[in-house]
């Protein structure tokens, strides 16, 4: 099976700065990862990879079977979905929902002359029932909820049926209600087989969905573990990820993580 992503000891750096240090990393065409890590592990460095949307300073970086420096991204990046919070404030809030999934096609924000055909809709249409709101199609994106911009951008990214799926904190800002809608949503995506495969960063095991296979763990930019999430996902795992005594709990496919009351004084 073919990987989506192999990198081979990359290093990323800025200034005397190490964002990313000799990360090492496979990601199979039906595995779901989520990546872990408190802020400043390197988690959006190593999306940002993983989008094509910046090279190592060393080390080798393979995209969907390209090399990159040596494969023009312009070309690779559009058979990746993105979300980010970046790409939601590009959206403009007059946009119609069905037209901000439907635009994909083209890579753009906003309509402006381009022309969709009946095809292109129906996809968007699929999309949004999929992802559990084609009742929100008519409604305007700067109406809409955090919760519901979040799956909005979820079915933008599989508009152009990408061969790997990147999800950039889509937890990030939502209530209790948001996020259990959000990781219901994805754990449907995850059990799916058609989907690609996919990479979810978060700094929470609590948004971790079930049916994620994979977890990798980084801190200052090096990996802690990386594996199947029964195995690395533990509680000393946990706790040199985040930099504290952690306790892990485990129920019903879902994980809770809290401070350990073993160490405390």
């Amino acid at each position: 099976m073919a990987a989506v992503i192999d990198l081979l000891d990359v290093t990323v750096r800025r200034g005397t700065s190490v964002l990313l240090d000799q990360v090492t990393w496979t990601v199979e065409e039906d595995e779901r990862w989520v990546i872990l890590g408190p802020n400043g592990a390197g988690k959006t460095t190593l999306m940002q990879i993983a989008a094509a949307q910046l090279h190592p300073t060393s080390g080798i970086a393979e995209v969907l079977g390209e090399m990159l420096g040596r494969v023009d991204v312009f070309e690779l990046r559009p058979r990746i979905g993105l979300t980010s919070a970046a790409i939601a404030d590009r959206i403009p809030r007059g946009e119609l929902v069905r037209d901000a999934v439907v635009s994909a096609s083209y890579g753009v924000m906003g309509r402006w002359r381009e022309e969709y055909d009946d095809l292109d809709h129906g996809r968007a249409q699929e999309l949004l029932v999929e992802i559990g709101i084609p009742h929100l199609a008519e409604r305007t994106f700067g109406t809409l909820s955090e919760g519901e911009r979040k799956r909005t951008l979820i079915a933008r990214a599989l508009m152009v049926d990408p061969e790997l799926l990147l999800l950039d904190e889509p937890g990030a800002g939502l209530d209790l209600g948001g996020r259990e809608d959000l990781v219901s949503t994805l754990s449907s995506l995850a059990f799916d087989p058609d989907s690609p495969a996919t990479i979810l960063v978060s700094h929470h095991v609590e948004e971790i969905p079930p049916g994620f296979s994979h977890v990798l763990m980084l801190r200052e930019g090096g990996v802690v573990a990386a594996g199947l999430i029964e195995q690395e996902l533990t509680e000393a795992n946990l706790t040199a990820t985040f930099g504290m005594p952690l306790q892990l709990e485990s129920r019903d496919g879902r994980y809770f993580a809290h401070r350990s009351s073993r160490h405390a004084r």
